[in-house]
């Protein structure tokens, strides 16, 4: 007998991912700390992941708009990515994404990497397609 216990989320409900990556040694140079090309391409894939949710549409990434490294990751760390959606157009979802070194064994972490990507919202035809307005944040 088959499960009705299926949970839909619609669009604009969830504004957050988290993503867990280790570093291993082909994601790093010859300093053993992460490309930056490496942590560019996993900000862009945890913007794509929560903007893909928000809109429950298909998303391709149009920009970055800035993105800061503060502090190297070394081989061996877990990055915690942070990706939070912090304003919508039209078309498009604006993403801060954090990215943090953390050291397993100590449990020390510290943000490495911060990052703002902009997404758009595509429709079955690839054009550009509206997506749900960022509601504010209320105090109870």
């Amino acid at each position: 007998m088959p499960h009705s216990d299926v949970e839909r989320i619609a669009a604009g409900r969830i504004t957050e991912a988290r993503l867990v990556e280790m570093v291993f040694p082909e994601q790093t140079n010859h300093y053993g700390t992460l490309f930056g090309g490496q942590a560019l391409a996993l900000m862009d894939k945890a913007a794509f992941i929560v903007a893909s949710r928000y809109a429950r549409r298909s998303v391709v990434t149009a920009s970055s708009e800035k993105v800061d490294f503060h502090v190297p990751v070394r081989q061996g760390q877990l990055v915690e990515l942070v990706a939070s959606v912090a304003a919508t157009g039209r078309s498009s979802i604006t993403v801060e994404v954090d990215l943090y070194a953390e050291d397993l064994i100590s449990g020390d972490r510290q943000l490495a990497t911060r990052g703002r990507l902009v997404l758009v919202a595509l429709d079955t035809h690839g054009k550009p397609t509206s997506v749900p307005p960022l509601q504010p944040i209320t105090q109870s």
